[in-house]
């Protein structure tokens, strides 16, 4: 899909800087700005920033480093940037750093009110030290209308936004196989294919909040799928059956799904350790019924996965992967998938 807008972008518009063509008066007024816009995308030419070193975040900025791009990384707690700055970034103290020695900076933070201070606060934002004809991504799932809003101040400062979301979880992040779901202008979407791709596989989805309104739908479809896999393997173990033969038995037939192939065995095994977390699943199903409720749209399913997530936050475990939800539906019925829990 990528490819296929830069082909027919570059026959139009072969000099289409990286920002907006509503930033191009801005960019003009300064030659080291436009220059930088006009490079190719590579490590030789291409500097990164980069907002949000945790779970997925430091294995997706750890393959543009393998990769030879100059990084420099903020976290807020720079020791979970250790690794990466081992490896050969640099450590500054803001997203505003970041950015001020970046042409591209990604943001893969937690929630919506991170989104936007590490992207707008004026003293310490990324927008307020990014050079005109840069670009800021954010990978956050967060809310499209902030998306929106951060595309107009990019658009306003002479650079591009772009909303990014991803989906894969820890595994994704570390194969680089993340499902990327971009929104903003085409062509500079288009011009950082190079990037994404090192990630996983990126497809356009239109403009400014569009790439967030695809993960939201994204996180709709697995919400309700989850759903029915830990109901699945709560029938099947209070029916006397084996869990684990069970769940290999469905895997290659119509029920078989990413959630399963990925959780399945954590769930029996109960491992619980974050790919993600409870509480950000909880944030994106509530921006989730929030955009239904403006909409008007009724989504039983995922009001009911909401709210069995929930529960898990109200029992303090909310640090705990999405899988996680195998307790709550154990509780409510008062078994236990691990024999020794009974």
């Amino acid at each position: 899909m990528l490819a296929s807008i830069s082909r027919s972008l570059a026959r139009r518009l072969p000099r289409l800087p990286l920002a907006t063509a509503a930033a191009t008066t801005a960019m003009s007024s300064s030659d080291t700005a436009g220059s930088v816009a006009d490079r190719p995308i590579s490590p030789d030419t291409t500097r990164i920033g980069w907002v949000g070193t945790g779970v997925m975040g430091q294995s997706m900025a750890g393959h543009l480093l393998a990769a030879g791009y100059a990084l420099t990384v903020y976290n807020r707690t720079p020791s979970k940037a250790q690794g990466l700055v081992s490896s050969g970034a640099r450590l500054v103290d803001s997203p505003r750093a970041a950015a001020a020695v970046a042409d591209v900076i990604f943001l893969m933070v937690g929630f919506p009110s991170d989104v936007r201070s590490t992207s707008l606060d004026p003293s310490t934002g990324a927008l307020a030290g990014l050079a005109p004809g840069g670009v800021l991504v954010d990978m956050t799932t967060s809310d499209p209308t902030l998306a929106a809003e951060i595309a107009a101040a990019a658009a306003g400062a002479g650079c591009a936004a772009v909303d990014a979301p991803v989906s894969g979880g820890d595994r994704g992040a570390r194969n680089a196989c993340l499902s990327i779901f971009a929104g903003g202008d085409a062509a500079v979407v288009a011009r950082l294919a190079p990037l994404f791709k090192l990630m996983g596989n990126a497809l356009y989805m239109g403009g400014p909040g569009a790439g967030q309104r695809a993960k939201l739908g994204n996180q709709i479809a697995i919400a309700s799928t989850m759903v029915g896999l830990v109901e699945g393997m709560v029938y099947a173990h209070k029916a006397g059956l084996d869990v684990g033969k069970w769940l290999e038995a469905i895997s290659t037939g119509a029920a078989g799904s990413k959630s399963l192939d990925l959780y399945g065995k954590r769930m029996l095994e109960r491992d619980m350790a974050a790919g993600f977390y409870v509480r950000h699943f909880v944030k994106d199903l509530g921006i989730c019924l929030s955009e239904c409720q403006t909409m008007g749209l009724a989504l039983p399913g995922l009001a009911l996965a909401h709210q069995l997530y929930v529960s898990l936050l109200a029992h303090g475990e909310g640090g705990l992967g999405t899988q996680a939800l195998i307790l709550a539906v154990e509780r409510l019925n008062n078994t236990c998938l691990d024999k020794k829990g009974e």
